[in-house]
C-alpha cells in the first residue's frame, strides 16, 4: 500500500514538473517573439495632481509598434522594499518623437519612487506586454469607459480608433473635480463625458449611471477601472447584447506568464492576465 502511494506521489510530481517545463518553454517562445528588456531615458515627468503623474520615455532604438491595451513591467530602482516590477499601461505614443507615456497613480512606495524620477534618469522596462483591444468592424457606435487610474489605456485606444476612422464617446469617472486628469487630451480623440461622485463637474454619481447609456445605442464598449465598475458595465452589455471588452488590473509579478499570480477564471479555463490579457471579452469571463 505504501509503495503504491509512493509511486502515485512520484507520478504526480513528474506531471507537475512536465507542466512547468511546458509552461517555461511557452513563455520563452512568447517572450522571444517581440518583447524587449530595455533601459529607457526619462524625458519628462509631469505631475498631474497629488496622486497621478506621467512619465515620458524614449530609447536609443526605434520604439515598437504598440497596440492599445498593452502594458510594460517597470523596474523600481533605489527602493529596497520594492522587489517586483510594476505593471503600467501604455498611456500614449508619439512615433514622431520616438517616445511613449505611462500614466501612473501613486499607490505605494514603488510608485512613489517612480514619481521622483527626473529628466535624464534611466528606467528599465520589459515591454510591450499583453494583448490588445480589438478594432471594431462596421460602423458601430463606440463608448470608452474609464474610472480613476483605469483611464490610462484609453487615451491611446481613443487615438488608435480615431486614426482608423472611428470617433468614440468617452466616459470618465472621478471622485471630484480636483482629481480629473487628462481631460483636454481626451477631447482630441472623441466626445468626452464626465462623472464626479460629488457633482463638482459633469454628472453627479458613477459612470454606470450616466445618461449616455439611456440616450445612445452603442454597438461596442471598452472599459477599464475598478472591478465593481467593470462588472456592472459587463452586466449591462450582456443584457443589451453589446460587444464589451475590459482591461483587467490584476496583480502581476512577472508579466510573462511564469509566476501564475494573475490567473483569471474564464470559460476557457484559468488564464494569465499578463499574456492572455489584460484585455478580455466579458463573455469569456466568469463574472
Amino acid at each position: 500500500m505504501f509503495l503504491l502511494e509512493f509511486q502515485s506521489y512520484k507520478i504526480i510530481l513528474l506531471l507537475n514538473f512536465l507542466k512547468s517545463v511546458i509552461k517555461i518553454i511557452f513563455v520563452i517562445n512568447a517572450f522571444s517573439m517581440a518583447k524587449r528588456v530595455e533601459d529607457l531615458k526619462v524625458i519628462g515627468n509631469k505631475r498631474l495632481n497629488n496622486d497621478f503623474f506621467i512619465l515620458d520615455l524614449t530609447g536609443n532604438t526605434k520604439i515598437p509598434d504598440f497596440l492599445p491595451g498593452q502594458f510594460a513591467q517597470v523596474r523600481v530602482d533605489g527602493s529596497p522594499e520594492t522587489f517586483l516590477r510594476r505593471p503600467i499601461s501604455i498611456h500614449d505614443v508619439d512615433y514622431e518623437k520616438n517616445s511613449f507615456k505611462l500614466l501612473i497613480q501613486i499607490a505605494g512606495k514603488g510608485t512613489k519612487k517612480l514619481s521622483e524620477l527626473v529628466t535624464g534618469d534611466i528606467l528599465n522596462l520589459v515591454y510591450p506586454l499583453g494583448n490588445s483591444f480589438s478594432l471594431p468592424s462596421g460602423k458601430d457606435k463606440i463608448l470608452l469607459v474609464g474610472g480613476g487610474c483605469g483611464i490610462a489605456p484609453l487615451l491611446f485606444l481613443g487615438k488608435y480608433l480615431k486614426s482608423n476612422g472611428f470617433v468614440p464617446d468617452i466616459l470618465l469617472g472621478f471622485r471630484n473635480k480636483e482629481r480629473i486628469i487628462e481631460f483636454e487630451e481626451y477631447l482630441t480623440t472623441g466626445n468626452v463625458f464626465v462623472t464626479t461622485e460629488d457633482g463638482s463637474m459633469g454628472e453627479k454619481g458613477y459612470v454606470t449611471t450616466h445618461s449616455v447609456f439611456s440616450s445612445n445605442r452603442y454597438g461596442r464598449i471598452y472599459c477599464c477601472g475598478p472591478d465593481t465598475m467593470m462588472k456592472s458595465i459587463a452586466s449591462y452589455c450582456k443584457n443589451k447584447d453589446i460587444v464589451c471588452e475590459v482591461s483587467l488590473e490584476n496583480l502581476m509579478a512577472c508579466g510573462i506568464g511564469a509566476c501564475l499570480c494573475c490567473i483569471v477564471d474564464t470559460v476557457k479555463g484559468n488564464l494569465c492576465t499578463c499574456i492572455d490579457g489584460p484585455v478580455f471579452n466579458v463573455n469569456d469571463l466568469k463574472w
